[in-house]
């Protein structure tokens, strides 16, 4: 009888154990499926809803430090000078303490335009406009490089030398990137008070010490885009139609698409 219970007890412990290892190994698989549909749905910069991740920064020179690289990274891949990349993104993101780049590392002020990524709104020509929404400040400086070399209004900067930071500045104001008269002349300040242009030249392996710079010449180029007339181009750069037909020796007021002029 006594030997009877053994044996019926020793049967009923090994089931018992047998039945523990079945859940363990059932939630081990479980966790395990569980975390690969995890990966798959990972968020990606530009996603729809994705968490930005921001980084705080603190002065513009910690701005340079942060994303200098990545500047060149551009310039190396699409011919953008790295000096002229870092000056919009200090100007146009306040050194990334503006709203768009702390909460949507939104660091070029790009609008949303065809854009089918994360969205922010916010107050800037008008109210509530719509602007991209990037899950990390390198997809920001990435879609400037694609915005700029995907536009046809933008061509004619690529036929500029890249080691002149002071064209490019003037080329993205004529080609209608900002509204702004001054911005020329603001990315130019940045650029060489911060000495950006060793940046260039670090990528292009020039020596920045023989750079030989000249003093600001008050002379600015426009490239006649369709649509433009001399006296809407008169009062863009707040000078008279006079002016520029003097500054280019033209007597009439026709112009061509892609014609240079000069505005001083």
């Amino acid at each position: 009888m006594k030997k009877s219970f053994l044996i019926v007890l020793l049967s009923f412990l090994i089931f018992s154990c047998g039945s523990k290892k079945t859940v363990v190994t059932k939630k081990t698989k479980t966790k395990q499926t569980e975390q690969v549909v995890v990966n798959k749905k990972q968020p990606v910069g530009q996603q729809e809803g994705a968490t930005p991740v921001v980084s705080k920064i603190n002065s513009t020179q910690e701005y340079i430090e942060t994303f200098a690289a990545i500047a060149q990274k551009e310039m190396t891949l699409y011919n953008i000078p790295a000096s002229i990349t870092l000056a919009q993104g200090i100007l146009e993101s306040a050194s990334g303490k503006g709203r768009l780049s702390v909460e949507a590392n939104n660091h070029f002020g790009i609008k949303c335009h065809t854009w089918t990524g994360a969205k922010i709104y916010h107050d800037d020509d008008a109210k509530g406009e719509c602007f991209r929404k990037y899950n990390s400040a390198k997809y920001s400086f990435r879609d400037h490089s694609l915005f700029l070399t995907s536009r046809k209004r933008y061509a004619s900067l690529f036929d500029l030398n890249v080691s002149n930071y002071k064209e490019w500045a003037r080329g993205l104001r004529a080609a209608g990137y900002a509204t702004d008269k001054k911005y020329p002349q603001k990315l130019i300040s940045l650029i060489e008070r911060y000495e950006l242009y060793k940046y260039d030249d670090e990528v292009l392996g020039v020596n920045t010490a023989k750079r030989k710079f000249k003093t600001e010449e008050k002379i600015q180029k426009h490239v006649v885009v369709k649509g433009d007339t001399l006296y809407g181009i008169s009062k863009r750069y707040n000078t008279s139609v006079k002016a520029i037909q003097n500054a280019n020796n033209i007597t009439g007021t026709g112009l061509a698409i892609g014609q240079v002029l000069i505005i001083k």
